[in-house]
């Protein structure tokens, strides 16, 4: 038994021996990578000594929420009346930001606190991850790995133009960072210094509402139009309808072609049966023996705002659904 225990420890020691060495070569090519993308190598070198492998970012990667809850469970969880409550004390502690945040970039307040509210409890909880380490991960995992390598390089031109201090990079495990979450090319792209104090902070509220509400206005939001309705489908919808897939919603038609099909159509507080939806089955494909026709929803432009934010149905979903149950309260 001796023998076999030294021949085990014997292969461990090895194989991590070999994993370290892969993971060490492939910090040597990105660092080739990143110098060629105009990053310093004085930048590099600092945010980069101290990178990691961190074995948990890839088991969470391949086991998210979104892959293994049915809708009815992720969205209750995600719109308890203890998150609503928080959410308006939130709201009462910071009222004057938020409002003057909705009336500056024309998006409602109570969407800006439900996405604050479902990404991390209205910052009580951003994460405790190195998002560096978390990055190099998944840049050197296989699965997704040209995000994530674009997603380190653009971090570190952050960092290199000082607009984000590296020391404060602590969030979640797929690299996202703040009271909103934001991805480095979100950052890049949408985050702003809204208090003029020349440094991104998105762990800050002035910052993180209205770099929110800027990425919201700018990927196409409109104020005051539905998100979903939940519907009850007859057995006669072809299949073809269904979406099942965040990536990409298709078959959109006016709300009233597929009248014929919700058999609680007439329930609907519906303005205009003229715009374009589509419709949506959470659960089929995802859920063992879900029902193919059960939970569904029709689903509007702005709920594909939500996908733009999160590809996952029943992200945009718990959102929304957040996002109605606040504004009743405010």
């Amino acid at each position: 038994m001796k023998l076999v225990r030294y021949i085990l420890l014997f292969l461990l020691f090895n194989l991590q021996n070999s994993f370290a060495n892969d993971f060490n070569s492939w910090k040597d090519h990105f660092k080739k990578k990143a110098l060629s993308n105009n990053i310093s190598e004085k930048t590099f070198d600092l945010v980069m000594k101290d990178v990691k492998f961190l074995p948990k970012v890839i088991k969470y990667d391949r086991f998210q929420p979104e892959f293994y809850e049915d809708t009815k469970t992720y969205i209750d969880k995600r719109t308890s009346k203890k998150k609503l409550e928080k959410g308006l004390y939130f709201f009462i502690q910071n009222k004057e930001l938020i409002s003057s945040i909705e009336k500056k970039f024309n998006v409602e307040k109570e969407l800006l606190l439900s996405l604050m509210g479902i990404e991390t409890n209205f910052g009580t909880y951003v994460g405790k991850m190195d998002i560096i380490s978390s990055l190099a991960t998944l840049s050197y995992d296989k699965r997704r790995s040209e995000f994530f390598t674009n997603q380190l390089l653009i971090l570190l031109k952050l960092i290199d133009t000082n607009q984000v201090d590296h020391t404060t990079l602590y969030g979640s495990w797929a690299g996202a960072f703040g009271f909103f979450q934001f991805m480095p090319s979100t950052i890049k792209n949408y985050a702003l210094d809204y208090n003029k104090d020349n440094y991104i902070d998105l762990k800050n509220s002035e910052d993180a509402y209205a770099s929110a509400a800027n990425y919201l206005a700018k990927i196409g939001w409109k104020k005051n139009q539905p998100c979903f309705y939940k519907i009850r489908l007859k057995d006669n919808i072809p299949i073809k309808y269904l979406n099942v897939s965040a990536k990409k919603l298709s078959n959109k038609k006016k709300l009233k072609s597929f009248k014929k099909y919700i058999d609680n159509y007439a329930e609907l507080d519906i303005d205009n049966e003229n715009l374009r939806v589509a419709i949506v089955t959470p659960d089929k494909d995802i859920i063992p023996d879900a029902e193919t026709l059960n939970p569904a929803y029709i689903v509007y432009d702005n709920y594909e705002i939500i996908l733009s934010w999160n590809r996952s149905l029943r992200f945009a979903l718990a959102v929304c659904t957040l996002k109605d149950k606040i504004k009743n309260e405010i």
